[in-house]
């Protein structure tokens, strides 16, 4: 069971999937657009990839502020995530994606990539620690609910 991983910002969505085990997210690419409101290229590649890596579900990254309020970029992100929905016809679970660009910027960092390339790899990160958030939550609601029988 594949899983699909979305970074979705106003000019990129980063694209991460899961292995086919649903244990580990690996970053796929960075989708680029040059106006916010043109995503027909954006969605098509999206669902090319679903078919490509047989997608099931899609986790899609929910920035909401710090205190914990909705606000307009996480009113697109769930605009986005109803059209994926209707588009691709699988499940998109909005996933809270609070610091997750700033995680994936220490890690370029740390990594020692240049400041002028990490705009190309950020959102691809930022997707990886989205589905791998999601994936671990999956693992250990599952080692929970083993431990209860």
């Amino acid at each position: 069971m594949r899983v699909m991983g979305l970074d979705y910002g106003s000019k990129t969505v980063g694209v991460a999937v899961s292995d086919p085990l649903g244990l580990t997210a690996q970053g796929i690419e960075t989708i680029w657009r040059k106006d916010e409101n043109k995503l027909r290229k954006t969605c098509a590649r999206i669902e090319e990839l679903i078919r490509e890596y047989e997608v099931e579900s899609i986790v899609l990254g929910l920035p909401r502020h710090m205190n914990n309020d909705v606000g307009d970029r996480a009113e697109k992100s769930l605009e986005f995530g109803e059209m994926l929905r209707r588009r691709t016809g699988l499940e998109v679970i909005m996933w809270d994606e609070r610091l997750t660009t700033a995680e994936a910027e220490r890690t370029l960092i740390e990594s020692n990539v240049r400041r002028e390339d990490r705009k190309k790899y950020i959102d691809k990160i930022a997707a990886v620690f989205i589905l791998q958030g999601y994936l671990d939550s999956k693992y250990h609601e599952a080692a929970i609910s083993k431990d209860r029988l």
